[in-house]
């Protein structure tokens, strides 16, 4: 079937692509050769449909094993799409069951899925019973925890400051200063999530920072500890990094009514 229609001007036409996926099987987001990614997986079924070469452009990255709610991502083709919901459909049956792309949207040409978001949002989904359907989507922590110590440490995190104590060490950015809007625990009986959303993230931020509160609730970093820990902007004095395999990109902000609808 012909997707493509006619062109109104000579700018490529954008378009907003809202996605789903489990990151258990891949390498992460971002393309890297000759391992599988979520955005080489994208790239390759779009251009095999529209036989020709494309960029799918995320508004972040996750790492290895790292799930995600709510990716979006933009995309420009070299024509006007026709149908839709038939490219759409297409797209779904050749990616497999990891991904999955909810909306696919005309959009604005000027806007950027990456460099537009003002705000996101992850999610760390923690397991203290063992569910044998989960081993692959939530972290598995059987260690006693002082979940009134993990709250107090946890309403130190909101403010905007240098984060640079969970921060991934020799990550080339020009600033470690985030703004962290909400950071909060979720309980529904062995079913822990933390949220937590901000600006922007580090690179590793999130899971060093579930990390950190861990050891606040095993009893083996104090509350004073992590408030100094904090304040040192120093990768070594936090907790080591959490399994990737809890963590979620749940949402992504942008200014209305560019990329929300």
């Amino acid at each position: 079937p012909r997707f493509f229609g006619s062109l109104s001007s000579n700018t490529m036409p954008r378009y907003r692509l809202l996605i789903e996926y489990d990151g258990t099987d891949f390498h992460g987001w971002q393309i890297q050769p000759d391992v599988p990614t979520v955005q080489g997986a994208l790239e390759e079924a779009v251009e095999t449909i529209v036989s020709s070469a494309c960029r799918v452009t995320g508004s972040g990255r996750t790492d290895a094993g790292v799930h995600a709610l709510e990716m979006v991502a933009h995309l420009d083709l070299p024509e006007a799409i026709a149908d839709i919901p038939l490219l759409l459909n297409r797209l779904n049956k050749m990616i497999g069951w990891d991904i999955l792309v909810h909306e696919m949207v005309a959009g604005p040409s000027g806007l950027h899925a990456r460099f537009d978001a003002q705000e996101r949002h992850y999610q760390y989904h923690l397991m203290r019973e063992y569910d044998p359907f989960r081993q692959d989507t939530a972290a598995y922590y059987t260690f006693p925890l002082d979940f009134s110590a993990m709250a107090a440490a946890t309403e130190l995190l909101p403010g905007k400051r240098d984060f640079g104590s969970f921060c991934k060490s020799r990550t080339q950015v020009n600033t470690k200063i985030c703004e962290v809007r909400e950071a909060r625990w979720e309980l529904n009986g062995p079913h822990w999530v933390f949220h937590i959303r901000a600006d922007r993230f580090l690179r590793n931020m999130v899971r060093a920072i579930v990390g950190s509160l861990l050891e606040v609730g095993r009893g083996r970093m104090a509350v004073d500890t992590f408030a100094q820990m904090m304040e040192a902007q120093d990768r070594r004095q936090a907790g080591p990094s959490a399994a990737a395999q809890g963590l979620y990109l749940s949402k992504i902000q942008y200014p209305k009514p560019l990329f929300n609808g």
